[in-house]
Order: structure tokens, then C-alpha cells, then sequence
């Protein structure tokens, strides 16, 4: 069919002239209402948006003093398990300021807390790392569990090997160290 023929017959019917595939010999054309195409196809977008888990790979923050007290731990705790119940990767961090930096140790028995309470639902991804006055972690939503259980992991990670110095250092360069 010609192009002329092809115009006359959608304005005919009141339609759009659509090309549908310009590299075939000769190009293909549809009839059609092309708002209504557009909106289609938008809504179907929507609807596979909607559908799909979106936050799987997304970072979420939570951070906590030291010096929190245990019902303010226990919200936490539960802000921190709805994130991940939301597929949402969550660091925990620790604020140390002034002389709380010399006791990281304060602030692994709080990461500690967090990872055992939501050992059941987290898996531990990064080990504890001291990142200016933060001390951190990462939990990962538990889909394939990795057999430790994240308090177990802090812990471990807390802990002085035997051929280290008393003070464990504080240097953010290297990963997995306080």
C-alpha cells in the first residue's frame, strides 16, 4: 500500500499511522490510536513496578550512641528488622565522640546487641570497621544464611587475636579491624 493510501485510510478512521518495523523491506505500519498505546503501555510499567521487590540492593542507616538506653535499643532493633524484612541492606553504626573513642569496646557490645536481636532475620555481610568516629557493620537480609549467626560474628571479630597488642588499632584503612 502507498503512504498517501495508508494517511487517507487512518484519517479516515481517525487513527494513527505507526511504524512499526523501519528496517524490513518494505516497512511495516499499524493502524492505531497511539495515546492509548502510550497510556498502555505506561500502566503495564506501573504495574510490573509495583510488583517487583525494588529495594533489594538499597543501603539504609541506622545509627546509635554508646550510651543507648534499652528501651531506645529495642526500637532500634525493630527499625532495623523492618528494613531488612524490606529487603533493604542496613549498616549499623556506632557515633563515638570524645573519650567513648578510646572504648570501642562499648561500642561492639551495642553492634552485638543489634546482630542478636536480629539474628534471626540478618545475616552479617561486613565485619566491624572503624570509619572515622563510627563504628560498623552491615546485615544483609538472611536469604541464605551462612550457618554463624551474626552476634557470633561481631563477637568473633571483636576479639583480639592472640599475636595482636592489647588495644586493637584504629585505623579505617584496613577492613574488619576496630
Amino acid at each position: 500500500m502507498q503512504l498517501y493510501d495508508a494517511l487517507r485510510l487512518a484519517e479516515e478512521e481517525g487513527l494513527d499511522l505507526v511504524e512499526v518495523s523501519p528496517n524490513q523491506s518494505p516497512p511495516v505500519c499499524r493502524l492505531l490510536d497511539y495515546g492509548k498505546f502510550k497510556f498502555a503501555q505506561s500502566k503495564k510499567a506501573r504495574e510490573i513496578r509495583k510488583t517487583q521487590k525494588v529495594r533489594t540492593s538499597e543501603m539504609r542507616e541506622v545509627r546509635l550512641s554508646p550510651s543507648i538506653a534499652e528501651h531506645d535499643m529495642q526500637s532500634k532493633i525493630r527499625s532495623v528488622g523492618d528494613l531488612l524484612d524490606d529487603g533493604a541492606k542496613v549498616k549499623v553504626a556506632v557515633m563515638l565522640r570524645g573519650r567513648q573513642r578510646s572504648h570501642p569496646e562499648l561500642a561492639v557490645n551495642v553492634l552485638r546487641k543489634v546482630a542478636e536481636g536480629v539474628a534471626a532475620k540478618a545475616k552479617l555481610e561486613v565485619r566491624p570497621t572503624m570509619e572515622a568516629r563510627s563504628l560498623s557493620i552491615i546485615l544483609a537480609p538472611s536469604g541464605q544464611s551462612s550457618g554463624q549467626a551474626p552476634a557470633q560474628k561481631v563477637a568473633a571479630a571483636a576479639t583480639p587475636s592472640p599475636n595482636s597488642a592489647e588495644a586493637p588499632p584504629q585505623n579505617a584503612s584496613a577492613p574488619g579491624t576496630l
